[in-house]
């Protein structure tokens, strides 16, 4: 049987702002299914590799397959890329004057042409997916942060992407706060949703991830299965791991 190729690969990539290296010829690539965990200190280039993958950010040389698309191909498809690629940030990006239905219908009736009261349908979906059924008609400032960070998920979720993006979606949350959105995460993780998450929550990696990448002043330092969390095979991982940062 052939095997299937991964749906996100980073092939040597090199990355600077100005004069400061951020990916240093980084390497990894991510099968379909598959949970991959980016773990490393501020500043360590986790948070870059995963906005070059939706090409948030253009790389300075290497390459990035995602979903069979060079996304560092000058005449990448950007509109097609982001309909196969869901991202979520640590601030939830929701429009203040939609209520979450409406945020959610948005690009689903922009983007792919559907019918509001199909949107409408969607997003309710969506919402259950989350555990936010009731919110359907509120408005973000109505919603705790953990309720606004689900929404902005369920709002991913609804174009239906082969991938997901998670860059420090609990950072700006409290520990209670913080668990319902991992559990969500954690759901979609079990139906078989490929996805990439920048995290700072060891526990939650351990419990999630396929495979894990350390990263390290810009490269791949260390990269395995989970179990390189608790028995790591380099200094630099051991105090990070130690310290929880």
């Amino acid at each position: 049987m052939m095997q299937e190729s991964p749906l996100v690969v980073l092939d040597r990539v090199y990355k600077s702002f100005g004069a400061l290296k951020v990916l240093d010829g980084v390497s990894f690539s991510v099968g379909r299914g598959d949970v991959l965990v980016l773990i490393g200190r501020s500043g360590s280039g986790k948070s870059t590799a995963l906005r070059c993958i939706d090409r948030f950010e253009k790389i300075d040389s290497g390459e990035i397959h995602v979903c069979g698309r060079r996304v560092d191909a000058p005449d990448i498809d950007l509109r097609a890329l982001r309909q196969d690629v869901g991202i979520v940030f640590q601030s939830y990006n929701l429009f203040p004057h939609l209520t979450i239905a409406q945020n959610i219908m948005l690009a689903p009736v922009s983007v792919k042409g559907m019918h509001k009261a199909a949107a409408r349908e969607l997003a309710a979906t969506m919402l259950a997916k989350v555990g936010l059924s009731e919110k359907l008609d509120a408005y973000p400032e109505q919603l705790s942060g953990g309720q606004q960070q689900r929404a902005a998920i369920a709002r991913s979720l609804a174009m239906q992407p082969k991938v997901m993006l998670f860059d420090e979606v609990t950072s700006a949350l409290d520990p209670q706060l913080t668990g319902e959105v991992l559990k969500v995460i954690e759901a979609l993780a079990a139906d078989g949703m490929t996805m990439v998450i920048v995290t700072h929550e060891m526990g939650f990696a351990r419990g999630i991830a396929r495979h894990v990448v350390f990263m390290h002043e810009g490269k791949v330092h260390e990269a395995g299965t989970a179990s390189i969390l608790t028995t790591p095979a380099t200094p630099e991982l051991a105090q990070f791991v130690g310290t929880g940062l």
